[in-house]
């Protein structure tokens, strides 16, 4: 397959994807509720994976909406228990992504072709995303983008992140939505203006695409670990300021 064939789509797609989740990864790290995208995609899972056990050959309006509110139920007990019990809240977080994932689980276990759908949605194969799929990233952007300010709200913030986590994962998967919203997050805590830690995310995104294209490697794993090594660089970066001053 020549390059021309393959490389708009899956590079439209990581762009729309960091343009969507970038802000939303901001908001995350100053919350302290860095484990809601694990939470609130596994909840997004289980969803999707239930209503294909249940429901012979659902549309993806079905499996979408199902999914959603999952996520949106997800979120808004990530909400409550952040401001009920503060101190405890991503030990409290992570035991609910650990609800979501056994739902998953077990949901998977009830399709014949549970564990491959199961495994598509941690690790998406970005190098063959669609144009349904650029097309969802773009709105996810758009919202995004459009609504910044009130993300600052708690009201607006979770429903928002649970709309958005809800209809990235399929498209990226689970691992590079997480990489990508916290990323882009790290640099600017580093430092780093909010343009150049996005330039550098979609930067990440793209060697992780290359790498994936050149040495026969699943896409959604390969791109996952270029995004976490961007990001745990950032953390070098805020060394070496802090020794220069």
């Amino acid at each position: 397959m020549s390059l021309d064939a393959w490389f708009w789509n899956p590079v439209l797609a990581l762009l729309l994807g960091v343009l969507a989740l970038a802000p939303l990864g901001e908001q995350v790290l100053a919350r302290g509720v860095v484990f809601i995208d694990l939470a609130v995609a596994q909840a997004a899972a289980a969803a999707a994976l239930w209503v294909t056990a249940l429901v012979s050959h659902p549309n993806w309006l079905l499996t979408q909406l199902l999914a959603s509110a999952g996520a949106l139920l997800c979120a808004g007990a990530v909400a409550w228990l952040a401001k009920r019990w503060p101190e405890q809240r991503e030990a409290l977080i992570g035991l609910l992504y650990v609800v979501g994932a056994s739902l998953a689980l077990l949901g998977a276990g009830q399709d014949p072709h549970g564990r491959e759908r199961l495994s598509q949605l941690l690790a998406a194969d970005v190098l063959w995303a669609g144009w349904a799929q650029v097309a969802v990233l773009a709105g996810c952007a758009v919202l995004v983008a459009m609504a910044r300010k009130h993300l600052l709200r708690d009201s607006f913030f979770y429903p928002a992140f649970a709309l958005v986590a809800s209809m990235a994962v399929p498209a990226l998967g689970l691992f590079v939505v997480f990489a990508a919203l916290i990323a882009p997050a790290l640099w600017q805590r580093a430092g780093c203006g909010r343009m150049m830690s996005w330039l550098g995310t979609f930067t990440a995104c793209a060697g992780g695409l290359a790498a994936s294209w050149v040495l026969d490697t699943p896409s959604g794993p390969t791109v996952a670990l270029a995004l976490s090594a961007y990001g745990a660089f950032s953390a070098l970066h805020r060394y070496i300021n802090t020794k220069s001053q």
